[in-house]
């Protein structure tokens, strides 16, 4: 070989040995890049090929009556998932799914053919499903298990029960006031999926993770049952728009019932108006009416002024105030205060307000509660309104004095109505008696509370007996008489405002508001039915409902009739039952 042909052999090998390790070097220097500068963020993408960090809740705290009866509890639940890349045939996946989850096909093939490695296909599914799901042995598809939140009782309580989302959070009523009482801990785990989608292993394991701490109401389900039921009756009867209704313990402030209609299901709350959702018994505020005048009547008695037997001109059914003109549905000339109440007289009323005056009124309305909130564990309270007295003029007072002009809350007015009953003393209204812990030891009691002595015992004996006579043959709330017990009440007829906040001529508020027995109270019950027709009153329709939650109600508690009175008791003889 000539020297010339060897050295451009070693030439060439020497520029393919130089190519070679500059191609090495290459390598090398990617190795390193990708290792130490950029292995952090190679790894999170990789993960996201086989991992989904998800987290989980221990179950919701069960909400029950006051007998430990269930009114809300969480159940298992499995939520179907799917894993995109790893789906065969997404549109024969999309189709079957689709049938048994009763969803949108189109949507669903949106969300398994795109380019997210975990999607959501149905949370919380029925039993029913995911064992059809199952049974299907699709690929890529998933079940993690949750809890979702389930209503025994369906409509009862509804709108003070409210509900959770999707998520097991409370949107309205006491699981929203209580939500973070009732939640259960959360837990965040890892799925891990090999290139087929099959499950391996993975931190799934559920400890830790603990339910939330249970509730227990002054509520009894069937006295809130029963109360929802007349409500319901009397509301298609007289052809209204909605009741609102509640029982209340005089003594001790403890809610019995809470009742809205129309109902609505808290299972299926999304198939509902939004308006149902309200607790509208805490949350709206309307015009009371002559329910106002046993207030009106108390403070004239602590006034010192006035006793039942004091008389007043009644002016014939027509009294000016000004421009004014107050108006009686009768012709009534001298009256007691006694018998103003039992015939509802607003110009009666007038009459005792101008007597005692603006400042006395005011004061009497405010030590009931009138004006401020109740401090009711429940969301969206409402205070109602209570101008300061100042601000009055002549025939502000006057209507003021029979219910207008003023606004309460269907609890304000039932709890003012208990401190009568109640020897005058003012309780605050509780609904949850007691909060436990998962494993059913107290951590938090509510206690009947003392507000304050609205009136003196001697003052509220006083108004009690003309609040009996309401109820006697010619009274204005006859209807609520109830054989075997004496009732104490108040009718109350009020119009209701329009949207241009003028009173509506053809949609009137009528309610009955009471407590029995009269010799010693243990149920007080507000009605209010909303939107009647005209020409319906407080005492054709209220009353009667009134009495047929009261009646049941007595019966349910087994509280006995008046002494020396007869009582009827299905199966059985008429027996004498001594008090």
């Amino acid at each position: 070989m000539k020297p010339t042909e060897k050295s451009g052999i070693n030439r060439r090998i020497y520029w393919v040995g130089a190519f070679f390790v500059c191609l090495f070097l290459i390598i090398i220097g990617k190795t390193i890049y990708l290792q130490v500068f950029q292995g952090q963020w190679l790894s999170r993408l990789a993960a996201g090929e086989y991992e989904k960090t998800l987290t989980i809740r221990g179950k919701r705290g069960t909400i029950f009556d006051r007998n430990l009866r269930e009114m809300a509890v969480s159940v298992d639940a499995a939520s179907i998932a799917a894993y995109p890349r790893f789906i065969q045939e997404p549109g024969a996946v999309a189709t079957a799914l689709a049938e048994v989850l009763n969803l949108n096909r189109a949507a669903l093939l949106r969300k398994i053919t795109s380019d997210r490695t975990f999607v959501w296909i149905k949370r919380q599914s029925a039993p029913s499903e995911e064992r059809a799901i199952r049974a299907l042995g699709f690929k890529g598809i998933d079940f993690i298990p949750e809890h979702t939140r389930y209503y025994p009782n369906r409509y009862l309580a509804a709108q003070l029960l409210g509900f959770t989302g999707v998520d097991s959070r409370g949107l309205e009523g006491l699981e929203y006031y209580f939500n973070d009482e009732l939640t259960g801990t959360e837990r965040s785990f890892t799925v891990l999926k090999d290139a087929l989608g099959k499950k391996f292993d993975g931190d799934n394991s559920v400890e830790g993770v603990y339910r939330g701490n249970d509730l227990v109401l002054t509520i009894d389900r069937t006295i809130q049952f029963i109360t929802e039921k007349a409500l319901g009756e009397a509301v298609a009867d007289f052809k209204a728009k909605s009741g609102l209704a509640v029982v209340m313990a005089p003594k001790t402030g403890a809610i019995l019932a809470m009742a809205n209609f129309p109902l609505f299901n808290p299972n299926a709350f999304r198939r509902y108006d939004r308006e149902l959702w309200r607790n509208r018994i805490i949350t709206d505020p309307f015009e009371p009416g002559s329910t106002m005048k046993i207030f009106s009547a108390a403070a004239a008695i602590e006034s010192g002024g006035c006793t039942p037997n004091t008389i007043f001109y009644c002016e014939n059914g027509k009294y000016r105030i000004g421009r004014e003109v107050v108006h009686d549905t009768r012709s009534h000339g001298w009256l007691s205060l006694n018998m103003i109440i039992k015939y509802s007289s607003n110009i009666g009323a007038v009459k005792v307000s101008e007597m005692i005056g603006a400042e006395a009124l005011h004061r009497t309305l405010r030590h009931f509660g009138f004006g401020e909130k109740t401090g009711l564990t429940c969301p969206a309270e409402t205070s109602g309104s209570l101008s300061p007295y100042q601000r009055w003029s002549r025939i502000d007072t006057g209507v003021i004095s029979f219910g207008h002009g003023m606004s309460v809350s269907v609890l304000q007015l039932v709890t003012a109505v208990a401190a009568i009953a109640n020897d005058g003393v003012l309780m605050k209204p509780y609904v949850v008696q007691e909060i436990r812990g998962r494993n059913g030891e107290p951590i938090q009691q509510y206690h009947p509370q003392e507000v304050r002595q609205a009136v003196s015992p001697q003052t509220a004996e006083t108004v009690k007996k003309m609040m009996a006579s309401v109820v006697e043959p010619e009274g204005t709330g006859a209807r609520a008489d109830l054989h075997g017990y004496t009732v104490c009440g108040k009718t109350g007829t009020a119009q209701n405002l329009n949207e241009a906040g003028e009173y509506a001529r053809d949609a009137y508020v009528g309610s009955f508001v009471g407590f029995v027995p009269a010799e010693d109270p243990q149920i007080a019950i507000l009605v209010v039915i909303d939107e009647l027709p005209y020409g319906s009153y407080g005492g054709t329709v209220a009353a009667p409902t009134f009495r047929n939650i009261a009646r049941e109600t007595l019966n349910y508690l087994n509280i006995p009739a008046d002494p020396g009175v007869d009582r009827i008791t299905a199966g059985r003889p008429r027996v004498k039952v001594n008090g």
